[in-house]
């Protein structure tokens, strides 16, 4: 069980990574950076619906 919370840990520090990243790329605003990293998963998933398959409008 204890590998089970090793992997979601690892995956939620990759969300927030990769949320940082892509906000930091898209406005260059620290204050963007912190909030999308917190928001984490969600923010990734948001701007790949916006942004990459143009599915919200």
């Amino acid at each position: 069980m204890g590998s089970g919370r090793a992997v979601v840990k690892a995956g939620i520090s990759f969300g927030s990574a990769l949320a940082m990243v892509i906000s930091w790329t898209a406005n260059k605003s620290l204050l963007w950076v912190i909030v999308h990293g917190l928001l984490s998963w969600l923010y990734v998933i948001y701007y790949a619906l916006r942004y990459h398959f143009r599915l919200i409008g």
